[in-house]
Parts: structure tokens; C-alpha cells; sequence
């Protein structure tokens, strides 16, 4: 298994736009606040010795991961607001060494950042861009989410702690990343997460939306 996590944009592909709905059957846009939160907690959390953890990414360390987490918590902000400093670029660089001074009090105060943008209904609207690349808002917004819930489980994964994420958003990110994979074909989807996996029998939700992304459900740390 590969998990190929965007080191230099957000999205590459085409991923088909479909419209964002809650469990009521209206159109509408998520609020990111409670997985921006969860995942603002686990990171606060993370101790030093912890960051060379190994994660159900393959090719990040717990540290890796989360500098990946402080670049997306600001550029993903960006998108939302439709608006890029023209002198910076945030792209999730996953790599430890990058992370700054204080990061376990800046990356939760951004990640709440972001949620806020994005629970601005005109963030939704339009076109957008991220990484370099003009999409939906729509489909950056499923983007942002998906990271936040994905992310929160690596790390918690990592960390050997429960992860319990609201059905509704399982369901928010099951048709976002079965939109991608039904798209590649079960192949990787660059820039977003590897080939697909078989879930197992009787998995839940959010099992079957970790599987679809490439990973294994299953994943604990090394002994």
C-alpha cells in the first residue's frame, strides 16, 4: 500500500462536482468546526517524543503529518476566502523539521481558522483554487473537510487514541472520496490518497471511507 499525501498542491484531476447535502436532503454547506476541532485537540496533544511515530501514511512520520496539517490549516483558509497573500504559498510540506515554534497552540488556532472560512456560505459558492490549481468551491470545500476527518484518524491512529467522527460527516466524505476513486477507477488519486482498498466485511462507514482512501482500516502502530 502507498498513501500519497500532497506534499506540493491540493488537488490534480478532475473530480466530478456534486452537491453538498445533509442528511435532510437540502443543498448546504458543512460545518468544519467540529472536525477542525478534533483534530485541533489530538495535535495539541502529540508529545515530542511522539513526532517520529510512524502514521498509516507511509511516508510521513507523526511529525511529517502534522506540519502537513500547518500548511493545509492556512492554505485551505486561502481558498475559502477566495483570497492569496501574493508574497506566500502554504503548500502541506509534511516535513518535521519545518514546524514552528509553538506549533501545538498555532496549528489548533488555525485549523479553527479555517472552519470559520469555510462557515461562510460564499466560500462555497464559484470557483476557487488551491495548490495552483482552479476547481469548484464546492469541491475545495469537500476537500478541506476530508482532510480534516482522514487526518484526524492518522493521527489518532498514531497515537493509539479512539477517533469517533459525526456520521454526517462520514457521509460528506464517503461522497467526496467515492466520487474521486469512482473517477480514477480505484487507481491513486494524485494528490489526494493511493489506490483504493477492499474494505472488510461488515465495516462501518467511516471504515469504508479510510479504505477508499488507500489505507487500512486496521492500521496500529508497530509494535
Amino acid at each position: 500500500m502507498r498513501i500519497v499525501p500532497s506534499r506540493s498542491q491540493y488537488l490534480r484531476g478532475p473530480i466530478k462536482e456534486r452537491p453538498v447535502s445533509t442528511d435532510t436532503g437540502t443543498t448546504s454547506s458543512p460545518d468544519l468546526a467540529p472536525a477542525a476541532r478534533r483534530l485541533g485537540r489530538l495535535i495539541a496533544g502529540v508529545p515530542d517524543s511522539a513526532l517520529g511515530a510512524a502514521t498509516p501514511c507511509e511516508e510521513y512520520t507523526l511529525g511529517d503529518l502534522i506540519d502537513h496539517v500547518n500548511g493545509f490549516s492556512v492554505g485551505l483558509a486561502w481558498t475559502a476566502a477566495k483570497a492569496w497573500p501574493a508574497d506566500k504559498s502554504a503548500p502541506p510540506s509534511g516535513d518535521a523539521s519545518r514546524l514552528p515554534d509553538g506549533w501545538r497552540e498555532s496549528i489548533p488556532e488555525q485549523l479553527d481558522a479555517l472552519a470559520a472560512a469555510w462557515g461562510d456560505p460564499a466560500a462555497w459558492e464559484g470557483m476557487t483554487r488551491a495548490g495552483g490549481v482552479d476547481l469548484p468551491a464546492s469541491v475545495a470545500g469537500s476537500v478541506a473537510l476530508n482532510e480534516l476527518v482522514v487526518h484526524g484518524w492518522d493521527v489518532a491512529r498514531a497515537l493509539g487514541r479512539p477517533y469517533e467522527v459525526d456520521e454526517a460527516e462520514v457521509d460528506l466524505c464517503l461522497n467526496f472520496v467515492g466520487a474521486a476513486v469512482e473517477n480514477s477507477g480505484g487507481a491513486p488519486v494524485e494528490g489526494l490518497f493511493g489506490a483504493a482498498h477492499t474494505a472488510p466485511d461488515g465495516a462501518g462507514p467511516l471504515d469504508r471511507m479510510i479504505a477508499m482512501t488507500g489505507r487500512d482500516p486496521s492500521w496500529t502502530p508497530p509494535a
